[in-house]
């Protein structure tokens, strides 16, 4: 018999931030620095179903030395954002999407599935409670962090027999520091991200983990991010540390790396593929070889490169980095079609244009 979902207590905050001092805050808030005054808590045990669910004041987790999390990585996250539309409204892009990959991801780490409309609801009431931190700059928006991890106060090595779902938010401002047109990215020879059969199609912590010795390489370089090549062969290209891949080229096709398996369903991504489509564009999902892609750079048949995801919207690659030599593509800048496909994208997103996919949910 399936669970019925657990209400959503509201809890009072004693002292949330006055309005001067969140204010101050969100006036500049960069990215996933300052922190919204509420957060959501939703338990899970195999006795008991998903149980005790809170809407409350944000706070430190008390947890026991021997929790599971802490111990065996039993962790899956989702990213996504909410945006004020130009009737001043609240709303969300795309939560089912991210609900179902959430799911994957839980499926993937032997975790329990969440059903998607509590991962929604909760979502909303969150971003209702702290609406007044949406930041008053250019691009703006609240990103909302949900997650789960492994509660269990046990030391071996098997799924956790409890578990705890968060919400939390933050004001969000620009994803990049550098402020630069395009983005550097440093090609990793040393390291790879995942592997087939492995978490690379999973949102979990540990994939993030094992891609910060890559992208401290890279800062090192001078470079925003690090693109990975492929696990078996060390050719293919992948992803970046936290982004999807698209090249386009001069014949106006696009071609991103197919996620099967070891790259990550971006919903950017699938977004702008339907988006490309839309406009007539024949969009690829292929393999891109390293080699390939240093070939079409350099002999003007590939006229642009992007990255995507949820934290960094749409962002031009202007360079491309790795030990034995480097390569612009195109004019070093952004392209017409990026910037294009982008505008496309963020108008939805605000409001400013139709819908016609039924992706935007407001929320009130």
């Amino acid at each position: 018999m399936e669970q019925s979902l657990p209400a959503l207590i509201r809890l009072d905050h004693p002292a949330p931030a006055p309005d001067e001092a969140r204010n101050g805050l969100i006036a500049d808030p960069g990215f996933g620095r300052v922190f919204t005054d509420h957060m959501v808590t939703i338990r899970y045990s195999d006795d008991l179903g998903w149980h005790s669910a809170t809407l409350g004041p944000r706070g430190p987790l008390s947890l026991d030395p021997a929790t599971a999390v802490l111990h065996y990585a039993q962790e899956i996250f989702e990213g996504l954002k909410a945006y004020r539309l130009t009737d001043g409204s609240m709303a969300l892009f795309r939560p089912d999407a991210n609900a179902r990959r959430f799911n994957q991801s839980a499926r993937r780490l032997a975790m329990p599935e969440l059903p998607e409309q509590l991962f929604i609801d909760s979502i909303k009431a969150l971003i209702d409670a702290d609406k007044a931190w949406f930041p008053p700059v250019e691009g703006g928006s609240i990103y909302i962090r949900p997650f789960m991890i492994a509660s269990e106060v046990f030391l071996g090595v098997k799924p956790s027999s409890e578990y705890l779902f968060m919400v939390i938010c933050s004001a969000a401002g620009n994803y990049f520091k550098s402020g630069a047109p395009a983005i550097k990215i440093w090609v990793s020879e040393n390291y790879t991200r995942a592997a087939p059969g492995g978490t690379g199609a999973a949102k979990c912590g540990g994939n993030y983990a094992a891609s910060l010795i890559a992208q401290q390489e890279a800062t090192g370089q001078g470079c925003d991010q690090v693109v990975f090549l492929d696990a078996a062969e060390h050719r293919w290209v992948e992803e970046l540390g936290g982004m999807n891949l698209f090249f386009v080229f001069d014949d106006g096709s696009i071609l991103t790396p197919p996620a099967d398996g070891t790259i990550l369903q971006g919903i950017t991504r699938d977004s702008l593929i339907q988006l490309a489509r839309a406009e007539g564009l024949t969009v690829r999902e292929e393999n891109y070889a390293i080699d390939q892609w240093r070939e079409d750079a350099q002999s003007g048949r590939l006229v642009e490169t992007f990255a995507c995801g949820t934290a960094a919207v749409v962002t031009p690659v202007g360079s491309v980095h790795g030990r034995e030599d480097s390569f612009t593509i195109g004019s070093g800048g952004p392209g017409q079609l990026t910037e294009k496909l982008r505008s496309r994208l963020v108008d939805i997103q605000r409001g400013t244009a139709p819908d016609p996919y039924g992706w935007v949910d407001r929320i009130n």
